[in-house]
């Protein structure tokens, strides 16, 4: 068994442009394959985050409605996004949707299963894409 130990992994041909191996032959760019931003928060009463990865803030805009702010910005609001919610605190299903999106924000409504908005006990999504 090798151990490799780096602070720091940097392309020969192009500095930002590192591929990797998958499965196969196929190849992936490290750069583009990893996730910019995630949070898991509770969105009742006073909001909070329970972890989260290159966010600087979040927002209640009111029932079910959130707006969380990335620390470093994306290079164009063409990105990929994808949310999840569970339960609220009652038992009740819930569901979670993506609104407005700029370089720097993104907007979620979480709603019930009747479409109503409502607060959610546990909001969570990804963004993958460029900064």
């Amino acid at each position: 068994m090798s151990t490799l130990n780096v602070d720091a992994l940097v392309g020969v041909s192009s500095a930002n442009a590192i591929t990797v191996r998958g499965e196969g032959t196929a190849t992936t760019s490290l750069q583009q394959g990893l996730v910019k931003s995630w949070i898991n928060f509770d969105g009742t009463g006073t909001i909070a985050s329970r972890d989260t990865f290159n966010v600087s803030g979040i927002a209640d805009n009111g029932t079910g409605l959130y707006t969380v702010t990335f620390a470093s910005n994306m290079s164009n609001a063409n990105y990929a996004s994808g949310v999840g919610s569970g339960e609220n605190s009652s038992g009740g299903n819930r569901m979670c949707g993506l609104r407005e999106r700029s370089t720097s924000t993104r907007e979620l409504r979480s709603f019930s299963v009747n479409s109503s908005a409502t607060d959610n006990a546990e909001v969570t999504y990804i963004i993958s894409g460029d900064l």
